[in-house]
């Protein structure tokens, strides 16, 4: 029963990274300036990974496995704004249209 219940969330974990990947990869495609797929990419980056490795979480039943998963977590939504910001000014520096 217990099986079943993390297969389910592994699912929707995979679905919920998988559904971001999706659309910040339109996003960066589609949208029309660079501020705009900065945006689209950041959120690409933090939501998807965060949402795949949540799965892996779910799937693996390892502490050690989960420990680090969450710490790339934690990495990624400190590291993947940070980064976005330093691209924005340098494009706002380089009047990036």
């Amino acid at each position: 029963m217990m099986q079943l219940v993390f297969d389910i969330l592994t699912i929707s974990f995979v679905l919920f990274g998988t559904f971001f990947m999706l659309v910040g990869a339109v996003g960066i495609v589609r949208l029309p300036d660079t501020y705009h797929r900065l945006h689209a990419s950041t959120k690409c980056a933090t939501l998807g990974l965060a949402g795949l490795l949540l799965a892996v979480i779910c799937q693996m039943h390892n502490m050690d496995a989960a420990v680090k998963a969450m710490m790339v977590i934690v990495f990624a939504f400190v590291a993947n704004p940070v980064g976005s910001h330093m691209l924005a000014r340098a494009a706002l520096r380089d009047r990036a249209p």
